[in-house]
């Protein structure tokens, strides 16, 4: 009778190992349930991850492909001139030519960034000053320190100021008063003292230094008086 009445209890509370498996496999599926993405999430991820990895072979790619470079020899102090030349070219002939680099300080020289030597020796065809293309062709590594953007000096210049001229074998340690600034260019107009008749002349910032201010000389004036 008593083992009787102990299986009926058994059979009412249930088996306490099952009670605890099933009791784990809840809290596992609930947990599961929680923490799982949905669909939509999970396909947005995968497209964030595809973007993000297609952004950076793209980046990696460009970083790789260089077009080659060209050394071209011009006449020296031509430099400008050429440059402009050439872009009028590779435009008017729809030539693959994407950059042209006079480095500063370098006379005789300028270099080409093209799709290959033919589209370069085309834009130079015929220029003005040109001499042509050097043999062979220049790693980016060559001139990478040319290509650093250089520092903006500021040149305290006034309009009306005298200065003399310190670079260019035409007018060089002649003096000239300033007519005009243009900052952006980084250019000065002036005109000759010495000139009979005062003919413009358009110089770079650095080309000039100041040697006396229109306002020194009023107050120069003032004094004396």
């Amino acid at each position: 009778m008593a083992d009787d009445e102990k299986e009926n209890k058994q059979a009412e509370t249930g088996d306490p190992a099952e009670e605890l498996n099933l009791k784990i496999d809840t809290e596992i599926d609930t947990e599961d349930l929680l923490v799982a993405p949905t669909k939509k999430e999970m396909e947005e991820e995968s497209k964030a991850a595809a973007a993000k990895s297609a952004e950076k072979a793209s980046a990696e790619a460009a970083a790789e492909h260089r077009f080659p470079i060209f050394a071209l020899r011009t006449t020296a102090n031509r430099e400008e001139q050429v440059m402009d030349f050439i872009t009028s070219n590779a435009k008017k002939k729809k030539l693959e030519v994407y950059s042209l680099v006079h480095p500063h300080g370098m006379r005789g020289y300028l270099f080409i960034e093209a799709k290959d030597r033919q589209d370069a020796e085309q834009a130079a065809f015929r220029v003005p000053y040109a001499r042509g293309l050097l043999p062979k062709e220049v790693s980016y590594e060559e001139i990478e320190h040319m290509l650093e953007p250089a520092k903006k000096v500021e040149v305290n210049i006034q309009k009306g100021d005298i200065v003399e001229i310190i670079s260019g074998a035409a007018f060089k340690h002649s003096q000239a008063k300033v007519t005009r600034i243009d900052k952006t260019k980084e250019e000065v107009v002036v005109e000759l003292l010495e000139s009979a008749v005062p003919i413009p002349i358009t110089l770079k910032l650095d080309a000039v230094k100041v040697i006396r201010r229109e306002s020194e000389e009023g107050e120069a004036s003032h004094q004396e008086d």
